[in-house]
């Protein structure tokens, strides 16, 4: 391993920490629910009724900023847990080398490279594990649905399975967050706001602002077109296929990948007032990627949801 560029982006990772902001959200109220409304309005027709039910889909969107609502000052020690789980940076991540599957392995590797996690981030790792609390409900629906008269030990109540369904619902809108944070190419670099790596070839502003400047007042001022826009770019719903995890840090790299892009369109001016149509879809194509990525998961989960278990006893 290269120990001089571990050391170079471990210091640009220090640096980038003392001038985090206290609360940096992503997309925003309205992006956040637009990106979670967008998603459970789109889900395939052989998805559960209750998942797709009006009512559902108001409390999906509802609960798209929900994580964000965990980061007040008035729990600290929440906000503090929590926070690494809305971003991974790239930079000092890939320098440790494979990002493996487990939380607790990801955060040794990084302890023992003389790091933080929390300086690092954890969003991946978190992404996943909501996923899998999501599948599990949705076995656990499945379990309580094919209870019949004949085995009436096994019979469900209409009461839990109205709790499953309502749990389910949580999951997904809960997923929704850190799947819409993701598709923010900010979320996924030390350049989060403001250019913080030496090298600098672009000129790109150095100043902090950028990150809610695009994702927060920007769409905030355009939501309708924004919306209108990202309802269109929406991908055509599709399984999964592969391991979760790989495919979802694919999503990220592939977010990052965009990173120049919006400090580009900032440089220009294309994020104040109404912006450029060149921004404006920019935004909402970054929207309607989130979106996309939400809905297939949900639809994901609910088909591996299927796959029996062994027994853990």
């Amino acid at each position: 391993m290269d120990t001089a560029l571990l050391r170079r982006v471990a210091v640009s990772a220090a640096i980038a920490s003392f001038l985090l902001p206290s609360m940096a959200f992503a997309w925003g109220n309205d992006g956040h629910r637009l990106v979670n409304r967008l998603a459970a309005s789109t889900l395939p027709a052989d998805v559960p009724a209750f998942l797709r039910s009006p009512s559902a889909i108001e409390e999906i969107e509802y609960l798209g900023p929900e994580p964000d609502r965990w980061r007040s000052r008035a729990e600290p020690e929440l906000n503090a847990a929590q926070a690494p789980e809305h971003f991974l940076d790239l930079e000092p991540a890939d320098a440790l080398g494979p990002l493996p599957r487990n939380r607790l392995d990801f955060e040794a590797s990084v302890f023992a490279h003389g790091q933080r996690p929390e300086k690092v981030g954890l969003q991946p790792w978190e992404t996943l594990e909501v996923w899998q609390r999501l599948k599990a409900a949705l076995r656990e629906y499945r379990r309580l649905s094919a209870a019949t008269p004949a085995n009436p030990k096994d019979l469900a109540s209409p009461k839990d399975l109205a709790s499953v369904e309502q749990a389910a619902i949580f999951y997904a809108g809960w997923l929704g967050h850190y799947v819409g944070d993701g598709s923010q190419p900010l979320h996924t670099t030390i350049n989060y706001d403001g250019w913080a790596l030496k090298d600098n070839p672009k000129g790109f502003s150095t100043a902090h602002g950028i990150h809610w400047r695009f994702e927060g007042t920007f769409v905030a001022a355009n939501q309708p077109a924004i919306a209108a826009e990202a309802q269109k770019d929406m991908a055509e719903p599709k399984a999964i296929s592969g391991d979760i995890f790989d495919s979802y840090v694919a999503y990220l790299r592939h977010s990052a990948t965009m990173i120049d892009d919006v400090y580009a369109f900032d440089k220009a001016g294309a994020f104040t007032d109404s912006g450029t149509p060149e921004s404006r879809s920019f935004t909402a194509s970054r929207i309607a990627a989130g979106a996309s990525e939400l809905r297939d998961l949900i639809y994901t989960a609910w088909l591996e949801s299927a796959k029996p278990v062994a027994d853990r006893y």
